[in-house]
C-alpha cells in the first residue's frame, strides 16, 4: 500500500470513529449500567496491581478521562492521548486543575511526541476496537511497547467477536452479525467500516508473538451482563454490584468463559 493510500485509509478510519463518537454519550459508558461499571471496577483493579501513586502512565485512547483522571487523582503522573475531537475537548476540561496530567491530541498508531522507555504503565484501552488494518494494529502495538520502559507493564483491551454477536444480533438479525463478522467459512473479518472490530482471543494473543514482551495474563472485564441487562426483570442492587464484582474478579482469568465477555485485557511485560 503506497503512502496516499494508507493517509486515506487513515482519514477513513478517523472519519468513521469520529462520526460515532459524536453521537454517542462516551463520558458516561462506564457508569450508566451494570456492565459498564463491571468493566470498569474490574480494569482499575488491573491497573492497581501493576501501579501505584509513583507511576508514570500513559494512556492511549483516553476518550473522555475516565480511567485518567482517577489515576492523577491519585497522585500518578498521567499523560492521556486521544483521537477523537468531541472527546478530547472534553478530556481537557476535566485536566483543568490536575498538575500532573497532560492530555494530547493523537493516534495510537503514531506516538512519536513520546520518547522510548518513559512510561512505566502503558494503557491502551479504545483503539483496538477499531484498527482493523494489519499494519496499523501492529504500528499500535509496536508503538506501546515502545514508549514503555523494560520490565513496564502495557494493558490492552479488545472485544470478544463472539460477545458482539450475544449483544447485538439475538433480536431478529442474527443472519446481518454473522455476515458482518464472520466469512462464510467462519474466520473473524475485520474491514475498514466495521465500526468496532472484534477478536477470537487466541487470534488477538497471537498478534503479539515475536513482540518484546513476555504475557502475564488475558482477563475478561464484564462478563455477560450487557444483553442479560437488556432483560425488563433485570435487577442488581448496589449490595448485589459489590458482591459481583468481588465475585467476577475470581473467575476474570478462567479461559472457558472469556469468550463470553464483551471487554477484555491483554496484559503483558516488555522484556
Amino acid at each position: 500500500m503506497d503512502q496516499a493510500a494508507l493517509q486515506n485509509s487513515d482519514i477513513a478510519r478517523e472519519k468513521i470513529v469520529a462520526g460515532f463518537y459524536d453521537q454517542y454519550s462516551e463520558d458516561d459508558r462506564l457508569t450508566r449500567s451494570v456492565h459498564g461499571r463491571l468493566e470498569y471496577a474490574t480494569t482499575m483493579h488491573y491497573i492497581h496491581r501493576f501501579a501505584d501513586s509513583s507511576s508514570k502512565i500513559l494512556e492511549v485512547g483516553a476518550a473522555t478521562g475516565r480511567y485518567s483522571v482517577a489515576l492523577a487523582k491519585e497522585g500518578m503522573e498521567v499523560s492521556a492521548v486521544e483521537l477523537v475531537q468531541s472527546n478530547f475537548e472534553k478530556l481537557q476540561k476535566k485536566c483543568k486543575g490536575l498538575p500532573n496530567i497532560a492530555a494530547y491530541q493523537g493516534d495510537a498508531t503514531d506516538l512519536s511526541r513520546f520518547a522510548d522507555s518513559s512510561f512505566d504503565l502503558t494503557l491502551v484501552l479504545g483503539p483496538m476496537y477499531h484498527l482493523y488494518d494489519k499494519e496499523d494494529v501492529n504500528k499500535a502495538i509496536d508503538e506501546a511497547i515502545r514508549v514503555t520502559h523494560r520490565g513496564g507493564t502495557i494493558i490492552f483491551a479488545f472485544i470478544s467477536v463472539f460477545a458482539i454477536m450475544y449483544a447485538n444480533y439475538f433480536y431478529g438479525n442474527w443472519q446481518d452479525g454473522q455476515i458482518e463478522n464472520f466469512t462464510d467459512d467462519y474466520k473473524v473479518r475485520h474491514f475498514k467500516e466495521q465500526l468496532f472490530t472484534g477478536y477470537d482471543v487466541t487470534e488477538f494473543e497471537a498478534l503479539f508473538a515475536g513482540k518484546d514482551i513476555e504475557w502475564i495474563t488475558t482477563a475478561g472485564v464484564d462478563g455477560l451482563i450487557q444483553p442479560i441487562e437488556e432483560r425488563s426483570d433485570f435487577q442488581m442492587s448496589d449490595a448485589d454490584f459489590e458482591a459481583l464484582s468481588k465475585w467476577y474478579l475470581a473467575f476474570a482469568e478462567k479461559r472457558e468463559l472469556l469468550g463470553h465477555t464483551n471487554h477484555l485485557l491483554y496484559i503483558c511485560k516488555k522484556i
